[in-house]
Order: C-alpha cells, then structure tokens, then sequence
C-alpha cells in the first residue's frame, strides 16, 4: 500500500499502524528492551516498530513521542501562553514563536487572543525571560496565565 498522500490528505494508516498507536497511549512498556517488547505484542519485528514510529512522526500524524514529566518536580516550570496577533502576521508570528525550544502545543484560536501556546523552561524565572525574548523577537505582547491548580486528564484517542 503507497503511503503517498496528497497535499491536505491524511497518511493511509494500517491495521498495524492503528494498533501501535492505540498501545503507545498509556501503555509503553517500562523494560530494557521496549521497542521489542512492543514487537511481539504486536507480531512484528523490533526494527519494524522503530520504522514503523519514525514515520508517524515524519508524517505529523503523531507530533510528538515521549514520557510526560511533572516538570515542577525537578525544578522546571510550564506556563499557558497567548498572543493577539494581526491576520496578516500570522504566518511570521507563528515560524518565530515556534523557533523557541520551549514552546509548545502552539495553536490558533478564533478569540482576540488568538494565538496560545505552551511554554516549558528549566526553572521556575525561564518563563518570564523566555516571554521576553519571544516579545523582542515578534514585536507584541506575550501574556502569561501560570497554573492555578493541577488537573489529571488521562486522554487517549483511539486510531
């Protein structure tokens, strides 16, 4: 089966696609050799799970592969961001935002702040110099809403 997609399609994604990611929700094991654990739950080798990963990823259809830390517990900090950009500088505001190594979760919201973002730094003060930086480098304001309170949503999308 061709995975080639027209520009705006979705990636074709097989039987062994769709498991694989259904697993990896939540279930990732925790053993010397995951990826090979993986494999044999799902009747493939370990080479084909780490290629088969790789391109999702390349495809965008996961964006992102990795452990979820509370970042607060080893002396880091996230914070909810926003930005009131102009329409016709989105398309800039949003390649220069998303250049910063400590954004994330960068999306469009029909609202007058239209641009909301995740910013994670290694301490608690990175995120108001990481909000400044972001400010010198797009010319408007960066407003900041830190967590109030912590709330655990355990979100898994069946594929």
């Amino acid at each position: 089966m061709s995975r080639a997609t027209a520009k705006g399609q979705a990636p074709l994604l097989d039987e062994t696609d769709r498991a694989l990611i259904n697993m990896l929700q939540g279930d990732f094991p925790l053993v010397r050799n995951p990826f090979a654990d993986v494999a044999v739950r799902l009747g493939i080798d370990e080479g084909q799970v780490i290629d088969r990963l790789q391109r999702l990823l390349d495809q965008r259809v996961l964006t992102r592969f990795g452990p979820m830390f509370q970042i607060e517990r080893i002396g880091g900090a996230f914070c909810l961001a926003a930005i009131r950009v102009p329409e016709a500088d989105f398309d800039r505001v949003t390649a220069e935002v998303n250049a910063f190594a400590e954004v994330a979760h960068n999306y469009r919201r029909d609202h007058a702040l239209n641009m909301w973002f995740v910013l994670a730094t290694e301490t608690p003060q990175g995120i108001a110099a990481t909000a400044r930086r972001i400010e010198a480098a797009i010319g408007l304001p960066v407003f900041l809403f830190p967590k109030e309170r912590e709330y655990f949503v355990e979100m898994k999308l069946e594929a």
